[in-house]
C-alpha cells in the first residue's frame, strides 16, 4: 500500500513538474513574439519614414494616384482589400513592408520615398 501511494506522489510531482516546464516555456516563447514584435526595425529605409510627421492631405494624393485603383477611392476595397481600419489589423512597419515589398499578389512593389510614405501612412491611420 505504502509502495501505491509513494508511485502516486511521485507521478503527481512529474506531471507537475513537466506542467511547470511546459508553462515557463510558453511563457518564454509569448514573451520573445512580443518582444521581437514591439522592437522597432533597424531598416534605415524605416527609419527615415519614421523621422517625418507625415502629411494627410498629401498622402490622399499619393494614394489616389497610386492606391485607388485597386483599394478604391475612399480605400473600401474593390480588386484589392478595404484599408479601413487597417491600423488596427497591421503595425506601420507591416504596413510599410507591404507597400515596398507587394509580397501578397497582385499587389506590385511601390518604393515611395520615406516623405510620401510617412504621408500615405498618415492618410491610412484615419481611413475608417
Amino acid at each position: 500500500m505504502n509502495n501505491q501511494l509513494l508511485e502516486k506522489d511521485l507521478n503527481y510531482t512529474n506531471i507537475k513538474n513537466t506542467t511547470i516546464s511546459l508553462l515557463t516555456v510558453i511563457i518564454i516563447l509569448t514573451l520573445v513574439i512580443i518582444a521581437w514584435w514591439l522592437i522597432p526595425t533597424k531598416n534605415p529605409y524605416i527609419q527615415k519614414v519614421f523621422s517625418f510627421q507625415g502629411n494627410i492631405e498629401r498622402g490622399n494624393a499619393i494614394f489616389q494616384v497610386n492606391c485607388a485603383g485597386c483599394h478604391g477611392i475612399n480605400g473600401n476595397g474593390n480588386v484589392g482589400p478595404s484599408l479601413k481600419d487597417v491600423s488596427k489589423h497591421k503595425s506601420e512597419v507591416q504596413i510599410i513592408n507591404q507597400v515596398i515589398g507587394g509580397k501578397t499578389p497582385p499587389m506590385p512593389k511601390f518604393q515611395p520615398s520615406p516623405e510620401d510614405m510617412a504621408d500615405l501612412l498618415s492618410y491610412l491611420r484615419q481611413l475608417s
